[in-house]
């Protein structure tokens, strides 16, 4: 007989990832909860998504990270918490983990993560503690003891893919492309709704305890280079190629004011330093989702860059 589906609440399910982690969820059979922000229901496009998850099976709570009391209550309805708030708000999960650690009966916490992993960027010393933040909610989790899975999936499909990695623009290029690099480091591009498919799969998985869950979809992980030598094969074109060194990469980043110079560290970061690829899944005691969930079917990047066309 199939195990009892654990109660899941998702925090930051208005968001892009949040709403889609709420579908996984729910498409999972799981019985799903939303703590929400008062000032959401008044917002029409957050307000019309809310509508939407209540309707397919949410339970939204009204509440925020400050409010202990309604997280505390929230909390003892659950079994597994999955925190997808924006970067910004990266901290603030110290509420949350205290929180958890009250309540004592969360039995598996996903932080707001899922980028790459913070413990092995390579750029700290150009992303305003982007990073950082995200490591030093690790190593409060540890410490407390709360059971966790950190998911590292990298870069979304949504976020510079649409233009081929090419800062200001809106499509890809049809005549010129600027490779950054030598461009041969490796990226990887997930959609949101894999992510989420992905994550809801590990939240009862004995086997990603106190992991992380790498994604590293085979036809997802490709340099700038391959990258645009798929694009030119589907617009059956050969682009002119722009290369940007390292140097003038880290010299355009520097006189970028912040937040406006991020786009630029990601890439950097990304297809520079190779970040999202440069270590052993292995050898670092993680585990790769599609090999721990094959049955999963997952949009490639040829399959998103064709719906680019």
């Amino acid at each position: 007989m199939e195990s009892k589906k654990s109660k899941i609440l998702i925090i930051g399910v208005t968001g892009r990832l949040g709403s889609e982690l709420a579908k996984a969820s729910l498409n999972s059979f799981h019985p799903t909860f939303g703590l929400v922000r008062d000032s959401a229901f008044s917002d029409p496009h957050k307000s019309q998504k809310l509508h939407a998850l209540s309707s397919a099976g949410v339970t939204l709570i009204k509440g925020s990270l400050q409010d202990e009391d309604i997280m505390l209550e929230a909390l003892k309805q659950v079994d597994v918490v999955i925190c997808a708030v924006s970067a910004k708000q990266v901290h603030e999960q110290k509420l949350l983990i205290s929180a958890i650690k009250r309540v004592g009966c969360i039995k598996r916490f996903l932080p707001s993560e899922f980028g790459s992993d913070p413990d092995r960027s390579q750029v700290s010393d150009l992303d305003h503690n982007f990073y950082s933040r995200k490591s030093e909610i690790r190593r409060i989790i540890e410490a407390e003891g709360i059971p966790h899975t950190y998911v590292c999936c990298n870069f979304f499909t949504s976020v510079l893919l649409p233009s081929l990695v090419q800062p200001g623009l809106k499509a890809p290029p049809r005549d010129e492309v600027t490779i950054f690099g030598d461009g041969t480091a490796k990226g990887v591009f997930v959609k949101e709704n894999d992510v989420a498919a992905f994550a809801i799969n590990a939240v009862d998985d004995a086997r990603t305890l106190n992991k992380a869950l790498y994604l590293r979809p085979p036809g997802n992980v490709y340099s700038m280079n391959e990258l645009v030598g798929i694009w030119e094969g589907k617009i059956g074109k050969t682009l002119k190629k722009i290369y940007i060194t390292e140097d003038e990469l880290l010299k355009k980043i520097r006189e970028t004011p912040y937040p406006d110079n991020m786009e630029l560290v990601f890439i950097y970061s990304a297809f520079v330093k190779g970040d999202h690829t440069f270590f052993s899944i292995e050898s670092s005691g993680g585990l790769e989702g599609t090999q721990l969930y094959p049955q999963i079917t997952y949009t490639t990047i040829s399959e998103f860059l064709e719906t680019l066309l």
